[in-house]
């Protein structure tokens, strides 16, 4: 049985969502609670810890996965394996970005022009050490333990700082004017773990019902039947993962079609299926995708 430890904080709850909608729903006493269950066989203990402890702890062996981001993987160089990436985030499907911000009324266009001895605050002193280092730029690197943003101008003069749409950084008055690395949300695992065939395969389906819950995501089962004068005309409209499904009835003039479509657009894809012939419209919910 796997030990399994989930992020605390800013990603908890997208990952009880995702858990919740992969039939993995992750159960404790309160919110607060960093002890819970999931009633699955595989799953035998879950803890809640923060992100950037995760990576170091499964290294270690206490815990046989779980889920981080590749940032927190590269800051603090855990030597894990990895099951794949979960391409979520707290408010969006996309990537986050650790980048380097400056005061947007700053005239610094490139890594070339800042000067030396520049002041940069961070939550990712040694990726950010690294890639100054790498950059040939002379800088004093301050950890931060929050709030990186609001030390820009009086404590310091830029940081480098987890970003996903931009719009905190723009808030406060800066900039991006590089990325040093583009992070997803990742299941990662014990060396010794995912070397035992057994727990392997034990995490891989936990993987497979996480990933088919995030190909979901967005996707509608449409299931319609239109008569084969129109057959053609109607299969062309449905934008499906392959090619719709299409199944003769009893009645010979007549077929089943099924297809899976994003959801965002049904609204008028429905009417115009409808006014070319499709009846019997269906729109069902899909909780999961598994290739």
């Amino acid at each position: 049985m796997l030990t399994l430890v989930l992020p605390k904080g800013s990603l908890e709850r997208a990952t009880l969502e995702l858990f919740d909608a992969a039939d993995l729903t992750v159960r404790r006493n309160s919110e607060r609670d960093y002890h819970a269950s999931i009633d699955d066989p595989r799953i035998e203990r879950v803890r809640f810890l923060r992100p950037q402890e995760i990576p170091s702890y499964i290294e270690r062996g206490l815990f046989d996965f779980g889920i981080t981001g590749r940032d927190w993987i590269t800051e603090t160089g855990a030597d894990v394996a990895s099951l794949g990436e979960l391409q979520y985030s707290k408010a969006t499907a996309d990537p986050v970005r650790v980048v380097l911000a400056v005061p947007a009324s700053s005239g610094w266009q490139s890594i070339s022009d800042l000067p030396d001895g520049i002041r940069i605050s961070t939550e990712f002193p040694a990726l950010t050490r690294q890639f100054l280092q790498d950059s040939g730029v002379n800088a004093e690197v301050i950890p931060s333990y929050g709030a990186t943003e609001a030390k820009v101008p009086d404590i310091v003069d830029a940081i480098v700082d987890l970003t996903e749409t931009g719009s905190s950084l723009r808030r406060n008055g800066l900039r991006i004017l590089h990325t040093l690395l583009t992070s997803y949300t990742e299941l990662i695992a014990n060396q010794d773990s995912y070397a035992d065939p057994g727990k392997l395969a034990a995490m891989e389906d936990v993987a497979l019902l996480l990933r088919g819950a995030i190909r979901a995501r967005g996707n509608v089962l449409l299931k319609l039947n239109v008569a084969a004068a129109q057959l053609a005309a109607v299969a062309q409209m449905l934008p499906a993962m392959s090619s719709p499904t299409i199944t003769s009835l009893a009645r010979g003039d007549m077929n089943a079609v099924e297809a899976v479509v994003p959801k965002r657009g049904v609204n008028t894809l429905i009417p115009a299926l409808r006014a070319a012939g499709a009846r019997d419209i269906l729109e069902i919910p899909i909780s999961k995708i598994v290739e």
